[in-house]
């Protein structure tokens, strides 16, 4: 698998498999299993998602050293302090059923509950020190957020000791981003590009099917492509084996740049949702 380098000099693997609403038990056990055997090595999942307890058995029976899989896991909303934090970190860790988590995010900037007189700055401080304390003590490879905008960056940065590693936003086809990701990228942050397909938006547009076909790819093959071009890291998902399969075959062909820019120019696929105004 390639790789991107995070800023402390930790590789990442360029493709992730995602497990949003993949419901703990069989489903995420077998999903993530089968990613892990057809050649995926990283993988994401949060507190929120449930699944923490399926995705780590999933990674313990795969045969595979744990070294040899990235695992990523999210602090969530109702953590957003230091000692709820702390205790999140450990408990994720007993959950996962793991030594160490590659990468840890905080899952959202501004809770709905810390929104009065932006307690949300503290809150993150708080949430941060502890990943901070936890990646010193060998705890966590590498430290990241989710979701967060630039001023929600220049907040934490007021407080930080070690600036974020990693920004996981929507990313998609006619979704760039290009504000926030140029920012991230002048703090050295790798961009993680959620919901790469817009959410399944992407699926039976025309013009995105006719790039397809003449790369002999399909829709999602192309989408992930187009993340991957941008210098993103794409977190697909899916139960489906073949569609697990299909996803990584994305590393054998490259897209020119006017389709590039056809893909760009979408509208209609995927747009972030404000984390100022989410009902969370």
């Amino acid at each position: 698998m390639e790789t991107y380098t995070l800023s402390n000099g930790v590789a990442i693997p360029k493709i992730a498999f995602g497990t949003w609403q993949i419901p703990e038990g069989d489903p995420a056990y077998q999903s993530v299993r089968h990613a892990l055997q057809v050649g995926y090595t990283h993988v994401d999942t949060a507190q929120i998602y449930g699944n923490e307890v399926s995705v780590g058995r999933a990674i313990a029976d795969s045969g595979l050293a744990r070294e040899e899989i990235f695992l990523t896991t999210k602090v969530w909303n109702d953590k957003h302090d230091y000692d709820l934090a702390k205790s999140s970190i450990e408990e994720s860790l007993t959950k996962l059923g793991v030594d160490y988590i590659d990468l840890l995010l905080i899952h959202w900037p501004n809770p709905k509950a810390l929104r009065e007189n932006d307690a949300w700055k503290a809150g993150n401080a708080g949430a941060w020190k502890a990943m901070e304390e936890a990646y010193k003590a060998g705890k966590v490879r590498a430290i990241g957020v989710s979701n967060f905008m630039i001023h929600h960056l220049e907040a934490l940065f007021e407080t930080a000791e070690i600036k974020p590693q990693v920004n996981q936003i929507l990313l998609a086809p006619g979704c760039a981003q290009e504000e926030v990701v140029a920012f991230c990228r002048e703090h050295d942050m790798v961009i993680e590009a959620y919901s790469p397909l817009g959410t399944g938006n992407i699926f039976g547009h025309k013009d995105v099917e006719a790039i397809a076909d003449r790369y002999g790819k399909s829709v999602a093959q192309v989408a992930l492509r187009w993340s991957l071009q941008k210098g993103f890291l794409p977190l697909p998902k899916s139960v489906t084996p073949k569609n697990i399969e299909a996803n990584l075959e994305i590393f054998d062909f490259e897209l020119l740049q006017a389709d590039m820019e056809k893909l760009d120019k979408l509208e209609g696929i995927a747009s972030q949702s404000n984390p100022d105004e989410v009902e969370f």
